[in-house]
């Protein structure tokens, strides 16, 4: 007993790749090579997964290009500035339009690393009842998990940087100059938007649209599960309460 409980200690403390060795450890029931895998090693394989997934999402968007390049989270202009981007450009202005949207893109660029910390610490939250709910939910439950927990520090962490960011690239200098063109073109109707929230909003549901798609990957394709103890619990499920 005194064994198991050291072992789990380890465990506990051990990173991703000190994992699948530290579970070697852990004494298993003799004659029965086949006994079910127990709550504490599936939660730290979802732990292990969700660790691995998030790393990736983040590294996935948080460089140059991660937004921009990717067409499926890319930041355009809202919706409420359409309008006012095609008028631009119909009297030339499309450089500095398309420049802006660039800008938005960078800003969340920057900002997407600060996720990694915040994933983690709702990793590391996360109770049993959690893991079994994830691990039986659907292809998207933990991003769904991560919406709900993660949704209002990662806002408040990722304002500032965006709206740093947006200043250092000249986003709020050539947003201020557009409308201001825009204002120029008759029956052009102009409101005011607040384009830091907006860039802020998407850069959130562009990362999470790519930690759902690395979680997906992780259920569903076998080469994704790069450890030992991923590949032995993934595809099991944690009896319901």
């Amino acid at each position: 007993m005194r064994r198991t409980l050291a072992a789990l200690a380890v465990l506990a403390a051990a990173g991703c790749a000190e994992l699948n060795e530290t579970l070697k450890q852990i004494p298993q029931p003799a004659g029965n090579t086949r006994q079910p895998i127990g709550e504490l090693r599936i939660g730290a394989a979802l732990k292990e997964a969700l660790q691995v997934g998030t790393a990736n999402a983040v590294k996935l968007t948080g460089r140059t290009d991660g937004y921009f390049r990717n067409e499926a989270i890319k930041i355009l202009l809202p919706e409420q500035l359409r309008t006012l981007a095609s008028g631009l450009r119909t009297v030339g202005l499309g450089p500095q339009v398309d420049q802006l949207v660039l800008g938005m893109n960078r800003a969340a660029e920057r900002a997407a690393p600060q996720a990694k910390t915040i994933f983690w610490d709702a990793i590391g939250a996360m109770t049993i009842d959690d893991a079994r709910s994830i691990l039986n939910g659907g292809d998207t439950a933990a991003t769904d998990y991560f919406r709900a927990k993660t949704s209002d520090p990662l806002t408040a962490a990722f304002r500032p940087i965006v709206e740093q960011a947006m200043g250092e690239v000249g986003v709020t200098r050539q947003y201020r100059e557009l409308v201001a063109r825009g204002q120029a073109i008759p029956f052009l109707k102009l409101e005011a938007y607040d384009l830091d929230r907006y860039v802020v909003g998407k850069a959130l549901d562009g990362l999470f649209h790519v930690v759902a798609d690395e979680e997906r990957t992780i259920r569903t394709n076998p080469s994704a599960r790069v450890t030992e103890l991923l590949r032995e619990v993934f595809g099991r499920r944690l009896p319901e309460r």
